[in-house]
């Protein structure tokens, strides 16, 4: 079996900063803590809510290493790897496994045009990597530009074993969601699908065959929760804990990174919401609202926000 996880909910991790905007490496220890504590089965690092595209090389060897060292082998992690440069993009593959990751994730080279070049992209990583480093597809045609059909994802599953796991973030999905699973009922290899999208449709991406979510709202514990109870199969309760914490999660998630930074300082989970250059850091207002959404989960709940699930 893939040593990557095969269902339940991994968090993607923000990138720890102090207010000056360096890496918070004391802060990735607490963050990883907190995620694993929150019931996360795995971590995945440097994604796009990672700002791993406002990383330097050394930043992001740097952010590996203290999240590994913090995590010490108690859930399996990921790396994103994703780079115009394959150079880069092996190198930081290589340096993930010598430290103990579990497998890459990379998203298609922005600018692929054509089912024939997401495919042949995909062979070419797979091969470059070699078949010893598992492969998380990244589809998040928001941030690479580039669609992948199920009859390319049926092919890049044909052609690279090593392609163990798909993060489906594509928009609208449940209809591809859906279609992938069929194609697997017709003999397709059975890959585990990980939702992303702050796990903004989770319920009914379960009920399609999702086997779990991969994404970093900043209640991790509330999607956990919502995925064990919808595989023990009290579908209802799992609906019905998801709905109180949808406004939330629908305002972190169309609000972006500041946001997502802010409730999890709020939650002791980050000692500066800071972020890097161009995100802005959030208005008054934007406190404001925040407040209220947070108030009202409060209530709803009858919990803090800081044992909401616990």
């Amino acid at each position: 079996m893939s040593p990557l996880p095969q269902n339940g909910f991994i968090a993607i991790a923000v990138t720890p900063l102090t207010d000056d905007g360096a890496i918070d490496h004391a802060g990735i220890g607490t963050l990883m803590d907190f995620y694993i504590n929150c019931g996360s089965v795995g971590v995945t690092l440097l994604g796009v809510m990672g700002e791993a595209h406002r990383m330097t090389d050394a930043d992001a060897i740097r952010v590996v290493d203290s999240a590994m060292d913090a995590i010490a082998g108690r859930v399996p992690v990921i790396v994103g790897v994703s780079d115009p440069s394959m150079t880069r993009a092996m190198a930081l593959a290589e340096h993930t496994m010598s430290m103990g990751g579990v497998g890459v994730m990379v998203r298609p080279l922005s600018g692929l045009q054509g089912e024939a070049a997401v495919v042949d992209y995909f062979a070419d990583v797979a091969d470059a990597m070699g078949s010893d480093v598992p492969i998380c597809v990244q589809d998040f045609p928001k941030a690479s530009g580039v669609h992948i059909s199920v009859a390319a994802w049926r092919e890049i599953v044909e052609r690279c074993p090593s392609v163990q796991m798909l993060k489906h973030e594509d928009e609208p999905g449940l209809a591809k969601l859906s279609a992938i699973r069929q194609a697997e009922s017709a003999g397709l290899r059975r890959v585990p699908i990980f939702v992303g999208n702050n796990g903004i449709h989770l319920v009914q991406e379960l009920d399609r065959g999702a086997d779990g979510a991969m994404t970093g709202f900043a209640f991790p514990d509330a999607l956990a929760k919502v995925i064990d109870l919808h595989r023990a199969g009290e579908r209802q309760t799992a609906e019905d804990l998801f709905d109180a914490f949808l406004p939330v999660n629908r305002h972190e998630l169309r609000t972006g990174i500041a946001m997502r930074k802010e409730i999890l300082r709020r939650r002791g989970a980050l000692g500066s919401a800071r972020t890097r250059h161009p995100v802005k850091p959030l208005t008054n207002t934007d406190h404001d609202e925040l407040h209220s959404l947070l108030s009202r989960l409060e209530v709803r709940t009858g919990k803090p926000i800081a044992e909401l699930v616990s």
